[in-house]
């Protein structure tokens, strides 16, 4: 029997009980009576549990998933969804123009490596004149973010879903720990390998041995279809513009969690931002902050632009912690696209468009404190796990938290960054592509990533969204330039 993963209703039910914990809802009454009907868990790792629930099963999750939609949320004023209340919470919400905020105070690490100099090449970045749009970055530096993004992607597809151990006992078996370049099946024990599988629709293509371009993933499709985005509506698109989109140029098949929650949703006739909320247990995961990028790219130098501007993005299928891990990494994107930052003040400047008492601030404060004292990043994605061990894999929360805790650690590097946030778990090809995107850009050009990065992936990306397929990386730079240079 076919099992639709992510939108069963007997699936959704369990994921939803234990999202009403998480964002303060008291469920209790309506678990018990699911329990009491034989109702089961939520699927740990998986999109659908393996065996169908019967018709009895089905309608009571449905009921009681729009009865778990109406209890009271005792965190409903600290998280809210609105861009307005999220600004009101925000005492420091960056003016528009160029990024003027501080890193965040710390005390350095020994080792830590010196502020570089710009590289020769790199474009001056002009400040602006008041109430002009920033400069926007040169292709070079936009080629860099895109290669980047592919590459630490790429380089966490083939251990997505592995848990912490798995990852670290397949890397050292092969003389890869701490990880600094592909995983590769070649010298992995028979036995080890049989624990913990590769991701068995990214191992053929995405291990050392088999890299040939840049495989499709949904970290790759959302970025490309928010560049359409930009393309046919610019700066001025609405969620429903990006909602139509999605119907004409995104198979549902490639959509997952919250994402295809909204798909459904929209195909019954619901409208956006109800999209995000309706029978939707995924809408704190981390799926907006996949598509944050090309809101940071386009809006260079104006986080609180990008912030707003991946705000309409992310309400079709997110809310609160959802939408405020868009909007931190749109935030940080813009702030490093400027080029004239390090990563500290890129990653202070994202805190200020989340709102302070939210689980996602403080999840990244602990986060980047946590990476500022231990030398030994092990210590600190320990430290993590442990905090966050009641949250799903995916969601945003500790994702976001690992994402700054690695570039924190890393002080931006572009290998350190990507390496360090797979290594960490959890979302590994979301997770490296964000910390590759920002990465890129603080390197500046394509030819300051390593070769053994960018090399494999022969400037070439498979996707299914429009005419991009075969596309190349340097050809969505200039285009990205477009949509970053227009007024």
């Amino acid at each position: 029997m076919l099992r639709l993963t992510w939108v069963q209703p007997e699936d959704l039910l369990g994921h939803e009980l234990r999202q009403a914990v998480q964002d303060g809802r008291e469920p209790g009454a309506i678990a018990a009576r699911w329990r009491a009907a034989g109702g089961p868990e939520a699927p740990a790792r998986s999109g659908a549990s393996p065996q169908p629930a019967s018709r009895y099963l089905r309608l009571l999750a449905e009921d009681l998933l729009d009865e778990l939609a109406e209890l009271p949320s005792r965190l409903a004023e600290a998280e809210p969804t609105d861009l307005a209340s999220i600004r009101a919470l925000c005492p420091d919400w960056p003016i528009r123009g160029p990024v003027t905020g501080d890193s965040p105070v710390r005390e350095p690490r020994t080792g830590d490596r010196p502020t570089q100099e710009p590289r020769t090449g790199d474009r001056p970045t002009q400040e602006p004149r008041t109430g002009d749009r920033p400069a926007a970055p040169g292709p070079d530096r936009l080629e860099a973010a895109w290669l980047g993004r592919a590459a630490g992607c790429l380089l966490g597809k083939p251990v997505e879903k592995i848990p912490l151990d798995g990852i670290r006992n397949l890397a050292r078996a092969t003389g890869n720990w701490p990880l600094t370049t592909w995983f590769t099946a070649r010298g992995v024990p028979d036995d080890l390998a049989a624990a913990h599988p590769w991701n068995r629709r990214s191992a053929a293509t995405s291990l050392a041995e088999n890299i040939d371009g840049m495989p499709e993933d949904d970290d790759l499709d959302h970025p490309l279809l928010g560049l359409l985005l930009m393309r046919r509506h610019g700066r001025g698109f609405t969620t429903a513009d990006l909602a139509r989109l999605w119907l004409d140029e995104l198979p549902a098949g490639r959509t997952f969690t919250a994402e295809r929650v909204a798909y459904r949703n929209l195909l019954l006739g619901i409208d956006p931002p109800r999209t995000a909320r309706h029978r939707n247990p995924f809408r704190e995961w981390i799926g907006a902050l996949i598509r944050a990028d090309v809101h940071g790219w386009t809006n260079p130098g104006d986080p609180a632009a990008a912030a707003e501007q991946v705000h309409r993005d992310a309400v079709l299928t997110h809310t609160a912690n959802g939408v405020y891990a868009a909007m931190f990494a749109a935030a940080v994107i813009a702030a490093a696209a400027s080029g004239t930052h390090d990563v500290h003040a890129c990653l202070a400047t994202g805190m200020k468009v989340v709102p302070p008492g939210s689980r996602l601030a403080r999840a990244v404060r602990h986060a980047v404190r946590l990476a500022a004292a231990h030398e030994d990043f092990d210590t600190v994605v320990d430290e993590l796990h442990a905090v966050h061990a009641g949250l799903h894999w995916v969601h945003a929360v500790p994702n976001t938290a690992l994402i700054a805790a690695a570039l924190t650690h890393a002080d931006g590097d572009f290998t350190g960054s990507i390496c360090r946030v797979v290594s960490g778990g959890w979302d590994t090809d979301s997770n490296g592509a964000t910390a590759g995107s920002v990465a890129g850009l603080l390197a500046g050009s394509p030819a300051a990533l390593p070769d053994r990065w960018t090399a494999p992936l022969k400037n070439r990306l498979a996707t299914s969204v429009g005419d991009f397929d075969g596309v190349g990386f340097d050809t969505l730079a200039r285009l990205t330039h477009q949509e970053a240079s227009r007024p």
